[in-house]
């Protein structure tokens, strides 16, 4: 029997490894598999080593007062994989942690397999990561077309398979009438994945939404969550005595709401995609420490946080970063944009035209299945 670990370091990277293996899992039944993961993968049949949350974290300052701790996750991960021998290590985002992991296995045992999916984003900064991943990873699977460039250039084996939120699946609709009321319209909130993401940015979206609802009390306010924080989440909004708030985890609920909303107020990420994939207009919030955000700034070779704005090198989605990251900002912003819906039309036009170049012609999670059955067979 061939066997796949499956390492993951945070949610988002738990769905993605989990959407292309469930492909795999239709045609190829005789493989075994173990992993780092989340809920995801759990509802697919694999088992996790460890939870996720033990190993989620963000920014340099928690990394480096996290740094024994990750340490010693990186050292058992490595001796799991050692003992479960797979054929393939399959490795996705969360590169600090899953790169070092691989790292490590290829050094001891170079007959398995490394295979990664979505490059480090070295066109941001760190360039240099490339020749040192050519050391130790087989093939890079790249969500975007233009980061082939930078792997071609070192002669890795790369393949662009496109961004899955960036899919155009026709789900069975989802009944959502527990969410939607015909007199109030829905704003989408997505507040991040990590709890070091929720808990700064949470404070100041309920405290936008108050200022929303002393304006009118026309909207609900549903938060996007994963199932590993969406308790955090419910725990934080239920003693606010808020009536239009709803937190939901279920993917095909988010989906069906989100095609439902008439806007987004989006942390910076991958997300955003899905929100312009959905033909929602929005905006673009983040915040990092102080210290955290000087190292950023520092490092980074790009003008923009969002990936359609850092694609055009303008801002086509508005940005509201560190101290613009506020209620009143993100209050004003959105006002705007609801009153001047030409404003989001002319977003979601130049969105669409972006999201056509970075399309695959295929679905990104079955080009992802290909490559791991064509590697176990190869």
């Amino acid at each position: 029997m061939k066997k796949i670990f499956v390492l993951t370091g945070e949610p988002s990277g738990d769905k993605l490894a989990s959407t292309a293996i469930s492909k795999l899992q239709k045609n190829f039944t005789d493989i075994e598999y173990l992993s780092v993961g989340g809920s995801n993968l759990k509802k697919i049949g694999i088992k996790s080593i460890f939870d996720l949350k033990e190993i989620t974290y963000l920014g340099f300052t928690s990394v480096i007062l996290n740094i024994f701790k990750i340490k010693a996750k990186i050292d058992h991960t490595v001796q799991e994989i050692l003992k479960f021998n797979p054929d393939i290590l399959f490795s996705v985002d969360s590169p600090d942690f899953t790169l070092r992991v691989a790292e490590k296995v290829k050094k001891i045992n170079p007959q398995i397999k490394t295979i990664h999916y979505v490059a480090p984003q070295v066109w941001i900064w760190r360039k240099g990561r490339v020749k040192k991943i050519k050391k130790f990873i087989d093939h890079i699977l790249l969500l975007f077309d233009f980061e082939k460039k930078f792997f071609d250039e070192e002669n890795i084996n790369n393949t662009f398979v496109g961004h899955p939120l960036i899919e155009n699946n026709k789900n069975n609709k989802t009944d959502i009438n527990n969410f939607i009321s015909n007199d109030k319209k829905i704003i989408s909130i997505f507040s991040g994945s990590r709890k070091s993401e929720t808990s700064v940015l949470l404070p100041i979206l309920i405290e936008f939404i108050n200022m929303m609802n002393k304006k009118n009390l026309n909207h609900n306010y549903i938060f996007h969550a994963t199932e590993e924080n969406k308790k955090d989440i419910i725990d934080y909004v239920k003693d606010k005595n808020l009536n239009n708030v709803e937190v939901i985890s279920d993917e095909n609920i988010k989906k069906e709401i989100l095609s439902n909303s008439i806007f987004a107020v989006c942390k910076s990420g991958t997300v955003s995609l899905q929100v312009c994939n959905a033909n929602i207009p929005s905006i673009i919030i983040y915040k990092l420490s102080f210290i955290n955000f000087m190292i950023f700034k520092f490092l980074v070779n790009v003008k923009f946080a969002n990936i359609i704005n850092i694609i055009n090198n303008k801002e086509v989605i508005p940005e509201l970063l560190q101290g613009e990251c506020n209620a009143k900002e993100i209050y004003n912003s959105v006002l705007y944009m609801l009153k001047n819906p030409e404003i989001g039309k002319k977003q979601l036009e130049q969105c669409n035209q972006t999201l056509k170049g970075i399309r695959s012609k295929s679905s990104s999670s079955s080009e992802v299945a290909t490559i791991l059955r064509n590697s176990l067979i190869g």
